[in-house]
């Protein structure tokens, strides 16, 4: 019996570990010029070709000013790690792009910044890197 409670309690700090580690932001990519290709989204807009259709619903959300489908959409984006220009607290706000299959919040994000929105970036690997997303009005 205590072996086998060993075994939970390592088993279980290993993956408290490796979720930390998977969610650290180490890896340094600044947000770069992009082209813009016709995609199927909301009022037929042109969004860059790396933005899945995740993210143009995401957009279309947050331009309508919701609902919004998770309690920490809208939250305010830290930017501690300096990978967006720096701007004052509150200036950026993070929504969630849901990714197919997960069943967790993923790692993909838009994240926006003034209010109402003037920038918007997109993140894929949990802030670890961003593109800038031009949005038409």
């Amino acid at each position: 019996m205590a072996r086998l409670v060993r075994i939970l309690v390592i088993s279980l700090a290993a993956y408290l570990v490796l979720h930390w580690w998977t969610g650290r932001e180490d890896v340094v990519t600044p947000p770069g010029p992009t082209s813009a290709v016709e995609q199927p989204g909301p009022e037929s807009s042109e969004y860059p070709s790396f933005l899945p259709v995740e993210a143009i619903e995401t957009i279309a959300l947050i331009e309508r000013g919701g609902p919004f489908p998770y309690d920490r959409d809208g939250v305010t984006f830290q930017n501690r790690e300096r990978r967006l220009p720096e701007r004052p607290r509150g200036y950026y706000r993070e929504f969630t792009v849901p990714t197919p299959g997960e069943r967790d919040r993923g790692a993909r994000r838009i994240v926006t910044g003034g209010d109402p929105p003037e920038v918007y970036y997109y993140t894929d690997d949990h802030y670890r890197s961003f593109r800038q997303v031009e949005v038409e009005r």
